[in-house]
């Protein structure tokens, strides 16, 4: 992955990255709570700290960034293995990716209901990611009423 970023550059974009209340975030979060569903931000409670975590109805959603994530990561791998301190991204992504499927099943067995979108989706169609929330209140309403 070639840029024309100096090290000092690639730094500060680097320092800036938010791990919580990032603009994906903030965007699902204002359309879920104007639909009038209440959620709890950054739940320690819960593995891998949901971003928003719907405890009335057991939904941990996740607002994933592509790069940090490995969206396409067939794609993205090669790219990586080509850059500068490829292996580091790769190792780095790969954990990401690990930690990502045991938190998944954690949040599973505890009867959660797991939800993970990416950011440019998020960002393309908040109202499909709304959508895609309010199937899974829908079921597991259902659910809670002893449908199977």
């Amino acid at each position: 992955m070639a840029d024309n970023l100096t090290p000092e550059q690639r730094r500060k974009n680097m320092q800036h990255i938010r791990s919580q209340n990032t603009r994906i975030e903030i965007r699902l979060r204002r359309a879920l709570w104007e639909k009038g569903y209440r959620y709890r931000r950054n739940c320690r409670e819960l593995p891998g700290k949901p971003d928003i975590a719907i405890g009335r109805y057991k939904i941990a959603i996740f607002c994933d960034g592509e790069f940090f994530h490995g969206k396409d990561w067939e794609v993205l791998r090669p790219r990586l293995e080509k850059g500068n301190n490829g292996q580091f991204w790769i190792s780095k992504i790969s954990r990401n990716r690990e930690r990502d499927d045991e938190v998944n099943k954690k949040l599973l067995f505890m009867g959660w209901t797991v939800i993970r979108f990416w950011g440019n989706d998020i960002l393309k169609d908040t109202e499909a990611c709304v959508r895609v929330v309010e199937e899974a209140i829908f079921d597991r309403k259902i659910q809670d009423m002893g449908f199977p």
